[in-house]
């Protein structure tokens, strides 16, 4: 069964009474094509919700386990994560089109100029892994680039350094994504000051180096690349959108995206702005498989609906992006 995206469109939502309208939609829809999840919504009995909040969130551990689609087994995509300990998450992407729209549109908000700027990727490891989402969306970025310089850099850290000293030379306006840990091997390599290159670390040690808390990471970054700011990008398999960060750590979400804290001891209990818990992720792009999903993370939000993520329940499960300990 195909979901009405003319009639609910999750990107053109413009406020929070279209988001609840479209979520309830999106809900029904999943609760009556998803097995996995209606079964976890009976054993609530909230079937029936009337507003978003009331929405029950599904534990991002049955990626591990279960096929979480809303039925068919015709898909566009398989990604998987990047797990560390043999338990890896996958997600069935049936329309590869709405996980384009998702991350272009995403991207844009952050970066409107984002056609013009060179996009450089430092993920060895999801190259690596292979069926990577955040390789997927970079490897778009890449080819939608115009410009020649535009790609991934594997392990190849002097070349990459020779590129962005060509940039910097030019002013050519530049963004560059990397692996945390592949990100303080360049900028332990050589000290480049950056002043037209944006610099986004995607999260995660991936077991290389010792994790850092974000703070002490950004500082390092910081210093070795002459910025003011590291940029963070906070997503994972399981899901099709992304928040982003433009310094300090703080996160916002598209308009089809929101977080909320939940009670580490009450799945079902939010909490107030201010409060650390869990964090829950409604991802309406995500209409295929489930918005609605339960992280390990934990973190806590503001009044303007930006958010802060400030650990793990599990730092043992050391995978997806921007899972580091804060």
């Amino acid at each position: 069964m195909n979901f009405d995206i003319d009639t609910y469109n999750p990107f053109r939502i413009n406020s929070d009474d279209r988001f609840n309208e479209v979520a309830l939609e999106i809900f029904q829809f999943q609760y009556k094509n998803n097995l996995v999840y209606r079964k976890y919504v009976d054993g609530f009995g909230r079937n029936t919700p009337l507003d978003y909040s009331e929405i029950p969130f599904l534990p991002i551990e049955f990626f591990k386990t279960k096929k979480v689609t809303c039925g068919g087994d015709l898909f566009d995509l398989e990604f998987k994560s990047s797990g560390t300990n043999g338990a890896n998450s996958t997600h069935h992407v049936k329309d590869k089109i709405i996980y384009e729209c998702s991350f272009l549109n995403g991207i844009q908000l952050v970066y409107p100029d984002i056609k013009n700027k060179v996009v450089l990727a430092l993920l060895p490891n999801y190259l690596e892994q292979g069926s990577s989402s955040l390789v997927y969306m970079v490897d778009s970025l890449i080819k939608g680039s115009k410009f020649e310089e535009s790609g991934f850099y594997l392990s190849d850290i002097d070349a990459l350094i020779s590129v962005l000293e060509e940039l910097e030379r030019r002013k050519q306006p530049t963004l560059l994504l990397g692996v945390s840990y592949a990100l303080l091997d360049l900028a332990e390599k050589k000290n480049i000051k950056l002043r037209y290159t944006n610099v986004m670390e995607t999260g995660g040690m991936k077991g290389r180096r010792k994790e850092m808390v974000r703070s002490e990471l950004h500082l390092v970054l910081c210093n070795g690349f002459g910025v003011s700011e590291i940029h963070s990008e906070y997503g994972m398999t399981e899901l099709l959108s992304q928040a982003y960060s433009k310094g300090n750590g703080i996160f916002n979400c598209p308009p089809w995206m929101k977080v909320q804290i939940r009670d580490t001891n009450d799945p079902l209990e939010l909490l107030p702005n201010g409060r650390a818990g869990g964090i829950n992720v409604i991802d309406l792009a995500n209409i295929y498989s489930c918005s609605f999903v339960a992280t390990q993370d934990l973190g806590k939000t503001a009044k303007n609906g930006s958010f802060e993520v400030i650990g793990r329940f599990d730092i043992g499960d050391v995978r997806g992006c921007n899972l580091m300990v804060v």
